[in-house]
């Protein structure tokens, strides 16, 4: 049997470094990606030539900028453009060089802000989006929406996962520009290090989030990639072709604190300030669609807060300054 070669764009992210640890376990599998000095994914011209020589039978994108609140509400612009872009050129590039297969990684954000919970895949473009992220949000939907204009049109496999908020190895801890799993890890443990007592976290800590370890979303998306094609068109539509990956549980933003003191030992005082921005209120996909074609979680949430701490504390030494 000829190895299948599989490009995942991202590579070097948390979730294109899960994709690819995934895929690494099929002897079938060629699996490589491209660093970005090797290839920027922004240039038209050499995303082309990079397919055209390339001669890849998948592709799995997830490559992407992201951030937490405080990143999508100072880099706009940013957040809109650049994904945009690297989407753009990387799907049309896939298509003129002939390749029938493209797993396309969105995120939950591209649902309402007010969306009835948990939210299922019909409410994409029933209402306004969540305020602080909706130039990120804007960019993923059109990705989907691209995927889904190939396949109308020539008859292509472009396939869209919608993950709910990841977390797990190689994370950005960046103390102001992560996401809220990864921000609280590094303070709470820079805070047992210190001796501090009182540790202030942004919102009211009401609002309620899902979290998935990127391991569970990398098993569930390559499993979505395997369906047969008429498997797929059975639980989906053809402009509504995305698929919600999560694990159908959510807690609350305090809840979330709490589990992660008692994971690296914080027993100082947690302090919510209210004059920072919520969010969303709630954000729980409705997964049943990923259920009924055959896949569940395995990582429950304290096993993967457990296992994202223990990287964290094997590779802090990168995270230092």
């Amino acid at each position: 049997m000829a190895r299948k070669r599989i490009y995942v764009a991202g590579h070097n992210g948390m979730v294109g470094r899960a994709l690819v640890r995934h895929l690494e376990q099929d002897p079938n599998n060629e699996v490589f990606g491209v660093s970005h000095g090797e290839l920027d994914l922004m240039n038209q011209r050499r995303v082309r030539e990079f397919f055209e020589q390339e001669h890849i039978d998948e592709v799995y994108f997830a490559a992407a900028k992201v951030g937490g609140i405080l990143a999508n509400s100072t880099y706009p612009a940013e957040f809109i453009y650049d994904n945009l872009m690297v989407e753009t050129n990387t799907i049309h590039a896939t298509h003129l060089a002939g390749v029938q297969k493209f797993m396309f990684l969105g995120s939950s954000c591209i649902y309402p802000r007010l969306a009835e919970q948990p939210i299922h895949e019909e409410a994409l473009l029933t209402g306004p989006l969540e305020p602080t992220n909706e130039p990120y949000a804007i960019a993923k939907i059109a990705g989907i929406k691209l995927c889904e204009s190939y396949n109308r049109q020539y008859g292509r496999d472009y396939r869209s996962a919608m993950p709910t908020n990841l977390y797990g190895p190689y994370d950005n801890f960046h103390p102001e520009n992560s996401h809220v799993v990864p921000a609280l890890i590094r303070r709470f443990h820079e805070a047992v290090e210190t001796g501090t007592e009182k540790i202030t976290i942004w919102g009211s800590g009401k609002p309620m989030r899902e979290f998935m370890h990127v391991d569970d979303m990398a098993a569930a998306c390559v499993h979505l990639m395997n369906l047969p094609q008429e498997v797929l068109a059975a639980q989906t539509e053809p402009m509504r072709s995305h698929i919600n990956v999560g694990t159908g549980q959510d807690c609350t933003i305090r809840e979330l604190a709490e589990a992660l003191a008692e994971v690296t030992g914080f027993t100082g005082q947690l302090v919510f300030d209210t004059s920072k921005p919520d969010g969303m209120p709630r954000k729980l996909l409705d997964t049943s669609r990923l259920t009924a074609l055959g896949w569940t979680p395995q990582i429950s949430p304290r096993d993967g807060l457990l296992s994202a701490y223990d990287w964290f504390l094997e590779n802090q030494g990168q995270f230092r300054g």
